[in-house]
């Protein structure tokens, strides 16, 4: 995920771990050969607002495979996007929205072709 300070990164993130995702990285993240690391000193970190920094159990990398960028607007049908230096497909997710952490799921469902779009982000 990518956003601004604020946008509800951290927040995202917490959702998708009571759904089964691992943590990789929240404040930084390294990149190289499409493949998502955390630096040593921040593995396992991360911050949730109003709790403070809390270490959680991590994996040391991830096969990138879809840029979410947290930015508050979501067009309703969007046009395909892609990464300008990663070459992803990127959404774009307003953080906020209860069902913010179900549309990560679906897209990444639909970048990683599990599930076919008719329109929208994922059909070329």
């Amino acid at each position: 995920m990518v956003g601004p300070s604020g946008s509800g990164k951290s927040d995202l993130a917490l959702r998708l771990l009571s759904r089964g995702f691992e943590l990789v990285a929240d404040d930084q993240v390294d990149i190289a050969d499409g493949i998502a690391s955390c630096p040593a000193e921040l593995a396992g970190l991360l911050e949730a607002r109003g709790i403070g920094i809390v270490r959680l159990p991590n994996r040391p990398q991830a096969r990138l495979a879809l840029i979410v960028a947290l930015d508050g607007s979501a067009d309703r049908l969007p046009e395909p996007r892609r990464h300008p230096e990663l070459g992803l497909p990127v959404v774009r997710i307003d953080a906020t929205a209860a069902s913010a952490a179900d549309k990560v799921v679906l897209a990444l469902d639909c970048a990683l072709g599990r599930i076919s779009q008719v329109a929208g982000a994922f059909v070329a």
